[in-house]
């Protein structure tokens, strides 16, 4: 048994149905009620003054009075101890057409959450560390009577060995409709635990979307949609890591949130037989532009890429290049950065005359510079770009390519089935590493 794991839950057999959160007030009232009935029942069960041999009214026999439903609490167990704070609540019931769940700390607080996909209480963030709590499960059957079990259990201390969890996006960014969420933990996450990991991991998209997570290292996870994002969608994404044991006695440090959204939906397409880059905007040609693609030595990459960073003036230094006829040092306008090898969208006055004609880059997708401010100022990080017709295939990894990928190699790389759920990768060269 992995240490921390044994705390964690898995979908529970029987959950009897849909539940909701009912309000601690209205639970309260009932029992004051229930309260008065048996009063009232125990003060008429004699009419003798006190003197006959016993109640004349029974109410009912044992099994009439007892509730149909039954709950059961499997995780965490009773009175259980160093609790993981990312703990669910796991439990079973019986022949339950509602069940609710309480968890309330010490002081009586009750704690935030819901129940899960797999039917279980997830806290809203992480439980505090070296704190008891109670959980109580109350399932009701079709005859109106609760069962209610409760356990209590406390959480471990606060461990020494956290993990940090980053993402790449921050709140209020617009981007792409191509842009991927990408998220990185400070330390390789074993592959036992990686399902786990998922699971805390949801994004919520406006309109709905289909997409799934894929691990593309072991410290890095990114999500897609099947298709692009939709055009103008709100996107947020949550990372319930605060607390969850991650291998080798490591532990998520804090929870992670992320609000963004998502631009008109601008695609551009790159044929080399024609030698033209088509603009679309929300399905709409807007402009096609001459370029130059990289000569047969240096060929542009053909694949589906998107816009990694935009760079209104830069350098490219390439003296570090092993082949001499390659190495320069130019000032660049207006690029666009689309893989970690060098390749950008930029403006190139020097290659005009070969824009729309010939081949004369080093990988480069090259416009004038008319164009190349005008396309810039279309662009947002995380827009695709699909070159189509070059000699060299995109390298899975040379950038962001998850959409490279068809749907069906993308979802292998999910730790859990796509059902469950609503390519090697490369290495990052510094960025100074150019072509032009």
């Amino acid at each position: 048994m992995r240490p921390g794991r044994d705390q964690l839950i898995r979908p529970a057999s029987d959950r009897g149905g849909a539940a909701r959160r009912r309000p601690a007030p209205f639970r309260a009232l009932a029992s004051v009620l229930l309260a008065g009935a048996l009063a009232v029942t125990a003060t008429a069960c004699t009419d003798d003054g006190g003197k006959g041999s016993g109640p004349s009214f029974q109410g009912g026999s044992e099994a009439e009075q007892k509730p149909k439903a039954s709950a059961t609490i499997t995780t965490p167990a009773a009175d259980a101890k160093d609790v993981p704070a990312a703990t669910e609540i796991a439990f079973d019931s019986k022949d339950a057409v509602e069940t609710t769940v309480e968890v309330k700390n010490a002081a009586g607080e009750t704690v935030e959450g819901a129940l899960t996909a797999a039917g279980t209480w997830l806290p809203e963030k992480a439980l505090d560390y070296g704190t008891t709590y109670t959980a109580t499960v109350t399932a009701t059957g079709d005859d109106g009577k609760p069962a209610t079990t409760t356990n209590t259990f406390t959480t471990m201390a606060k461990p020494d060995k956290q993990i940090r969890v980053t993402s790449f996006l921050g709140d209020g960014q617009t981007v792409g409709v191509g842009m991927p969420l990408i998220v990185k933990f400070g330390r390789a996450v074993p592959e036992d635990y990686r399902d786990d990991v998922q699971r805390r991991m949801t994004v919520r998209a406006t309109p709905a979307q289909e997409g799934i997570w894929h691990w593309v290292s072991p410290a890095e996870v990114r999500y897609r949609p099947k298709t692009f994002w939709k055009a103008n969608s709100k996107i947020f994404y949550k990372i319930q890591a605060g607390g969850l044991p991650m291998g080798d006695g490591w532990y998520g440090r804090a929870d992670l949130t992320v609000d963004i959204k998502t631009g008109p939906a601008v695609v551009m397409t790159v044929d080399n037989r024609t030698k033209k880059m088509t603009v679309k905007r929300d399905g709409k040609v807007v402009k096609t532009i001459p370029v130059s693609l990289g000569k047969k030595s240096t060929p542009s990459s053909s694949g589906t890429m998107v816009v990694i960073e935009k760079l209104k003036e830069t350098v490219f230094d390439t003296r570090d290049d092993p082949n001499p006829a390659n190495r320069y040092v130019t000032d660049i306008e207006y690029a666009q950065r689309l893989t970690w090898g060098g390749e950008f969208i930029h403006a190139a006055p020097w290659s005009v005359a070969s824009q729309g004609r010939t081949n004369v880059s080093h990988g480069c997708v090259n416009m004038s510079t008319a164009n190349a401010a005008w396309l810039f100022n279309q662009t947002r990080v995380g827009d695709p770009i699909v070159v189509k017709g070059t000699e060299r295939k995109l390298q899975n990894g040379n950038g962001w390519t998850d959409w490279n990928m068809s749907w069906d190699q993308y979802v292998k790389g999910s730790a859990i089935p796509v059902g469950e759920t609503a390519t090697p990768p490369g290495t990052e060269p510094s960025a100074g590493t150019v072509t032009g």
